[in-house]
């Protein structure tokens, strides 16, 4: 019963853990979002979902829209520019958010034997 609940406890202190990473970190959409101001508004509302899906650390989404957003034709070479580095943000704090969690899990599974009754 113990162990139950000690792992259950891991479970809630990593999905904790993961939702700490909530704030906007690494990711600056000001110039994202300067660059697509004037754009047309089929581009501009595809701009704004990007930047909807980031403040909402809805990641995956993000890079989803930035997929469909760089194969407009119509896009600017500066806007082109900014949609690469605005994916390479993203993708960085994916890799980041993700090696962190592992880490935290790999430390919460060593404490486990601790816990355990001999």
């Amino acid at each position: 019963m113990k162990t139950t609940r000690w792992i259950h406890s891991a479970i809630m202190a990593l999905t904790l853990a993961m939702s700490g990473c909530n704030k906007q970190g690494g990711v600056d959409t000001a110039l994202f979002e300067k660059s697509f101001e004037s754009a047309e508004a089929t581009i501009h509302s595809s701009a704004d979902k990007v930047v909807t899906a980031i403040k909402s650390s809805d990641y995956s989404g993000a890079l989803a829209e930035l997929k469909t957003l760089a194969s407009n034709a119509r896009l600017t070479p500066e806007q082109q520019q900014v949609i690469k580095d605005l994916t390479a943000q993203v993708e960085k704090l994916i890799s980041d958010t993700a090696s962190k969690v592992a880490g935290e899990a790999g430390s919460a599974l060593k404490d486990v034997p601790k816990t355990l009754p001999k």
